[in-house]
């Protein structure tokens, strides 16, 4: 079968596909899948960069971690899906491959609307965004969300779910030009922020002085002091990327004195487990909205899988809005 692979850690310039031995025999609940889109994500770039290796039992050098396609066999005690079912789902790596062997757990049915490509653009953010507003966050309705990056892909994804809950959404971005495509998607309050990011103040004249109930921070250490300051009383900080920085100097006292829950959270690293319960919880909740139209994919550009290191620097470059995708 064929597979993007590492030839060696560096540059999207090192990425080739290649011809690879078909995945393994099945065991159990696994089943075989043939995969007809996988998304391109910041992980697989910092695993191309040689900087974010997947857990044991996963290749290093066979990237992807969310995937759309149609099963082609089932495993002994696999009984949840059948051969022909069009599913996505999630997986630690090795998605960016003709077939793929995954647990029956980690998968959904994909709705009748959404094509293969739009489906693979799918799971990684809406899994990470609901399972961190919801799940973890306990994201109320009216309660009001500040998302960095909102223009990314799991900004995106979190935007549309919070508005879906009726909550008021603030938005960062480092482009007017992403925020004001995010209206579209019913961001109320675009906030564009520099090399020294300052919001905090716009936040609070906006929220009536009180600050917002959550912020979903896919940046990290340079936004951190200013979160503290944005947040609400009893307010609640999601921290899921770290692209500005993995260390922040703060005041202690403004997350005693507010009373702050700050909690960090990641979704490859989990147990199957515990990958499961998310998926779960986003078949729930997610997938009859993608179903109806209330929240949509966000496909931004797709590439054949032969032109896997023009869709990486694409990726690369930041102009995306929304999700990479590569269809094999």
């Amino acid at each position: 079968m064929k597979a993007v692979y590492i030839k060696e850690f560096g540059g999207p310039e090192k990425l080739e596909l290649r011809e690879i031995p078909n995945p393994p025999k099945l065991q159990n609940n696994q089943v075989l899948l043939r995969v007809k889109a996988a998304g391109v994500n910041r992980a697989d770039l910092l695993q191309v960069g040689g900087n974010y290796a997947p857990p044991s039992g996963y290749s290093p050098n066979i990237p992807g971690l969310e995937f759309a396609g149609e099963i082609v066999e089932t495993g002994q005690n696999a009984s949840t899906y059948f051969v022909g079912d069009r599913v996505f789902g999630i997986t630690a790596g090795e998605a960016q491959a003709e077939f793929l062997v995954i647990d029956q757990s980690l998968l959904a049915r994909i709705p009748d609307n959404l094509t293969f490509a739009e489906a693979a653009a799918v799971p990684e953010v809406f899994v990470t965004a609901h399972d961190a507003l919801f799940t973890q966050g306990g994201l109320s309705k009216g309660e009001s969300v500040l998302i960095h990056a909102v223009g990314s892909g799991v900004g995106l994804a979190g935007l549309q779910l919070t508005k879906a809950m009726g909550s008021q959404v603030f938005g960062t971005s480092r482009t007017q030009d992403k925020l004001d495509r995010c209206g579209g998607f019913g961001l109320d309050v675009p906030i564009v922020v520099g090399k020294n990011p300052q919001f905090a103040e716009i936040v609070k004249e906006n929220s009536a002085g009180n600050g917002v109930d959550m912020i979903l921070d896919l940046v990290g250490g340079s936004y951190f002091e200013e979160n503290l300051a944005s947040l609400a009383l009893k307010g609640r900080l999601m921290l899921v990327g770290l692209t500005g920085g993995r260390s922040a100097q703060f005041d202690l006292g403004i997350a005693l004195h507010k009373r702050l829950t700050i909690r960090g959270t990641v979704l490859r690293g989990r147990s199957t487990e515990e990958k499961a319960e998310a998926m779960s919880a986003f078949e729930k909740g997610v997938v009859p909205l993608l179903a109806t139209g209330a929240v949509r994919q966000n496909l931004d550009k797709v590439f054949s899988a032969a032109d896997v290191i023009e869709a990486y620097k694409y990726l690369a470059s930041n102009e995306s809005f929304g999700k990479v995708v590569l269809e094999f």
